[in-house]
């Protein structure tokens, strides 16, 4: 049979989940950041065209978005087998991202 230590399990789950709310908070931060100057990038290349200054291909640029979408999807499966294989850990650490992602 297994041994469990309790204070152990505690500390992990613990320890874990801290690390999550922080991780979560930043992310969510980091995340709004990069929205807005996204945003502003488009908006300035739809200025720009507008005064032809500049000419985009809206088709090709909106094809590499979809391309940056597939390949986090695949990067985002070897993410979910990790938190798998380390459950304890990964739970605690799962469960103080939401909480810090959805608080920020």
């Amino acid at each position: 049979m297994v041994e469990l230590d309790m204070t152990q399990l505690g500390l992990e789950v613990g320890g874990s989940g801290a690390l999550g709310l922080f991780i979560g908070f930043a992310a969510k931060k980091i995340a709004k950041v990069i929205a807005v100057i996204v945003g502003a990038e488009l908006v300035l290349f739809k200025y720009l065209e507008s005064r032809g200054i500049i000419s985009v291909d809206w088709n090709r640029l909106t094809a590499g978005l979809t391309k940056a979408g597939e390949t986090g999807t695949r990067q985002a499966q070897s993410w979910v087998e990790t938190f798998i294989s380390t459950a304890g850990v990964g739970a605690g650490f799962v469960g103080g991202f939401a909480v810090g992602f959805k608080k920020a």
